[in-house]
This record gives structure tokens, sequence and C-alpha cells, in this order.
């Protein structure tokens, strides 16, 4: 199986800009560029699109692992927090946070830790990232958003 995505950049890299389109057409020319990233103007950048890929990932992979254990869940919220700093004259990833809360009748919470680390460990982006993904997990019977 195979993804696909595909960048442009026009110009220098303080004042250019890019485009991003993805083959199944969810983003289509999303403009990203050194503002977007570093100065918070309006656009994406690649650490929120990483964020927002691992929130998905590993909302999937829990879903799998709490039906896997007979919990099928009604509902997961999880937030991804990617933080990045400026190491060593270069800026580096050093860590991504999960936040997670879910409702699934029936689970008490020791038990949902324990399927939350079996997910963080299995979701293929956790695998992918290098440096350290800390969890933190909510089993809430009444809503479930981060």
């Amino acid at each position: 199986m195979k993804r696909g995505a595909r960048a442009s950049w026009d110009g220098a890299l303080g004042g250019g800009e890019g485009r991003l389109t993805t083959d199944s057409g969810v983003l289509q020319g999303s403009r990203f560029s050194f503002a977007t990233r570093f100065k918070g103007e309006p656009g994406t950048n690649p650490e929120e699109l990483i964020a927002a890929a691992h929130a998905g990932c590993f909302s999937m992979a829990l879903a799998y692992f709490l039906e896997d254990a007979n919990h099928p869940p009604e509902r997961i919220g999880t937030a991804a927090e990617l933080s990045f700093e400026y190491v060593d004259a270069s800026w580096t990833v050093t860590g991504i946070h999960l936040n997670v809360v879910a409702k699934v009748p029936g689970l008490t919470d020791p038990e949902f830790q324990r399927i939350a680390e079996l997910a963080k460990r299995g979701c293929l982006v956790s695998r992918l990232v290098v440096v350290p993904v800390t969890l933190e997990a909510r089993l809430d019977q009444e809503r479930a958003a981060p």
C-alpha cells in the first residue's frame, strides 16, 4: 500500500511559499510558508500535519485494540501536540504528546490504560517517529473530547 503527497515551493525561504496536495484530494494546493510554520499565520505546516496524522492513527489503533479486547468504543477523541525546538543549530522534533479521552462502556480505567499503551506502541505513526511519545489517557463514560 502506498500513499502520496506533493509539495511545491516558490521563492526564498523567508518570503516564499509552498502548496501541498495529497493524492486523496483532501489537501488541494494548501498554503504553507515560513510564516505559517514559525509565526502562526493562517495556512498549514509540516509539523501540524504530522500531529494530525498521529492523532488519527492513534485513534484508529485504540479502536482496534479496544474492539480486540471485546470493548468496542462509542467515541474516541485524540489530540496530538508535537514539540519542536532549535537544538544544535537545527530545528528538531523533541516529542509528541497524545491526549485521548474515550467513551467505552463496561471498561475499567486500569484496563483502558493498558489498552491505550498498546495502541501507542502499535500505532504506525508512533513507530515512525524516533522521539518520545507520551500519553495521557482518560476514560470518560459521559463524553469523549480532549
